[in-house]
């Protein structure tokens, strides 16, 4: 399927599934809306499952636009305010790991009326100048080199060079029980391989939107204004770039966090904890919509 109304030129491919209460699932990067593909089938039999392509991801529109303009946590929040606007879907439970979280935390934080319930993964607001440390440095490394035009240069249109690239983080940010599958690496050369789709996955960087310039930049908001919807935090045990003390201060961006270990997984939890991501999930369905106004 394909959003009708394009916003700021941008229209999103996605898949729907299900009936019920309406869920969000949002992808990180390099990944796309196939991240939740184990995650779909368990979610759908309680609820209408809307997952899309972010802006510059698989088959929804990739333009050559200024990254702060139009690949930022604020520009890919438009797109998918439209989407749950053209499909009428209400509040949502709005799920998502990697860049999809940011996002997703977005739209609680501006639109609380529209948002039932987050169930996020990192990253999450706290992690301040702990990311400067020489360890997550070691880790953080590709968030530099994506702002570079060697990147593009490098990478962008040749698909044996974007399958190595997108093999190494999804092997070693994933925990030690998963490893890709070729069918599955298969499929995402054919998404970020065409010519400028691998430059358009990494606009979000080149717009200050990845966890570096984010963590720098974040600010303890007043407890009034902290995000107020009701919170599941699913924490991996095995995520090179997020340990787990850096959930320590959820508390103080989140009015209503709960925080949930997903024992034996890395980063890529829809994938590798598929089960616990669509219970939390449901839960959040059945918990009922949050009394939350916008302000």
């Amino acid at each position: 399927m394909r959003q009708e109304a394009a916003i700021d030129g941008f229209r999103l491919a996605y898949e729907r599934t299900g009936s019920g209460p309406a869920v969000l699932l949002l992808h990180g990067w390099p990944g796309d809306r196939t991240d939740y593909h184990a995650v779909v089938p368990l979610v759908s039999q309680a609820a209408d499952v809307i997952v899309p392509d972010l802006r510059g991801f698989g088959e929804s529109d990739k333009h050559a636009a200024d990254p702060a303009a139009q690949y930022s946590a604020a520009a890919q929040a438009r797109s998918l305010i439209g989407l749950i606007g053209e499909l009428a879907l209400g509040p949502v439970v709005l799920a998502g790991y990697d860049i999809g979280s940011r996002i997703a935390q977005a739209i609680a934080r501006n639109r609380p009326d529209l948002v039932r319930a987050l169930v996020i993964a990192p990253p999450l607001p706290g992690i301040g100048d702990r990311i400067l440390t020489p360890q997550a440095q070691r880790e953080f490394w590709y968030q530099a080199f994506h702002n570079l035009g060697l990147s593009a240069e490098l990478i962008d249109g040749r698909p044996d060079a974007v399958r190595a690239y997108l093999r190494h983080f999804w092997s070693h940010w994933s925990g030690p029980a998963y490893e890709p599958e070729d069918q599955h690496l298969d499929h995402l050369v054919s998404v970020y391989g065409p010519p400028g789709a691998f430059t358009a996955s990494i606009a979000w960087y080149r717009a200050g939107a990845g966890s570096v310039a984010a963590s720098l930049a974040e600010q303890v908001p007043d407890p009034g204004d902290r995000i107020a919807v009701p919170t599941t935090v699913l924490w991996p045990e095995h995520d090179p770039l997020f340990p787990r003390e850096w959930s320590d201060r959820i508390g103080e961006f989140f009015a209503d966090p709960r925080l949930t270990w997903l024992d034996g997984a890395g980063h890529f939890s829809p994938l590798e904890a598929p089960g616990a991501f669509a219970a939390a999930v449901v839960a959040a369905v059945e918990t009922g919509p949050a009394k939350i106004t916008q302000h």
